[in-house]
């Protein structure tokens, strides 16, 4: 089977990232290479324009993808969002010049606008619902220089920090939309030859992202104060309590959120538990 991802942009690092997580790793690194083999037998990695990714696995050219949501919506190509993931997190906004003084979309609807977008099909659809009298001019490259060189008044583009509008004389009015990676499939991935192995990556993809930021904490607890620090934990359903060969202590097991981490085990300490280990979890599995 192969996995389409995105062969550059701010979602390539974070996506090659999420995929060792899950155990896929690349086992090439030639820059040039389209397909890449991996530590997965049978599974491969398409490397290619995130733009394209939706269209790739529409084709049944790749059963999986990983993208962002704004380029599915944008293609209007006929897949399934999967699973969200929790990075490529964006903003798709309105700009207009700083020096307007306009600062939302209703003052707007006086102009004219000639508005610059890679995001055609979303630009159309939102200035017709925000009844702009406004020309779309779809374009390939960098946005946000396009009012500065004349040839557009506004733009429909990706925001993730606002830094790049302000250094452009660019300011945001609107959100258009909210975005973030995602991997999507093949409408029909079920009923594929695929579709064990292809369930079986999408659980060890939602395992890997369950995993994130827990911890699990092993400690040992004297018989007399079992209660007390079981009552003080977390778990995901409840405690693993084993006892040990000294009859007299517990082996408690439990997952707390790397957040409370401190909290938890000042609690326990105080309750009465010691040899108290904390270790990485890389998947949960439900």
């Amino acid at each position: 089977m192969k996995i389409a991802i995105p062969n550059k942009g701010r979602l390539q690092q974070p996506t090659m990232q999420f995929l060792q997580s899950v155990g896929i790793k690349p086992l090439a690194s030639d820059d040039r290479a389209l397909i890449i083999p991996t530590s997965w037998e049978g599974v491969q990695l398409v490397m290619v324009r995130t733009e394209d990714i939706p269209n790739i696995v529409e084709s049944g050219a790749a059963e999986l993808g990983i993208t962002g949501h704004d380029y599915v919506i944008e293609s209007g190509a006929d897949v399934e969002e999967l699973i969200a993931l929790d990075f490529g997190k964006s903003k798709i906004v309105l700009a207009i010049p700083q020096s307007w003084k306009e600062n939302s979309v209703e003052e707007l609807k006086g102009r004219e606008l000639r508005i610059a977008t890679k995001y055609y099909n979303i630009a159309k659809e939102y200035v017709t619902k925000k009844e702009l009298n406004s020309r779309i001019i779809k374009i390939s490259g960098a946005a946000e220089v396009m009012p500065s060189l004349g040839a557009a008044d506004a733009i429909i583009d990706v925001m993730s920090t606002g830094t790049t509008l302000k250094l452009h004389g660019l300011k945001p009015i609107d959100v258009v939309m909210d975005s973030y990676a995602v991997v999507i499939g093949n409408r029909n991935w079920i009923k594929s030859e695929e579709a064990d192995k292809i369930n079986l990556v999408l659980t060890m993809m939602k395992g890997a992202i369950a995993a994130k930021g827990k911890k699990m904490i092993f400690m040992n607890v004297p018989d007399s104060k079992l209660d007390e620090v079981i009552s003080s934990l977390p778990a995901m359903l409840a405690p693993a309590i084993t006892r040990l060969s000294r009859s007299d202590i517990w082996e408690v097991i439990t997952v707390a959120d790397e957040d409370i981490l401190p909290e938890v085990i000042a609690k326990v300490k105080a309750a009465g538990a010691r040899d108290i280990v904390v270790i990485d979890i890389e998947k949960v599995v439900k």
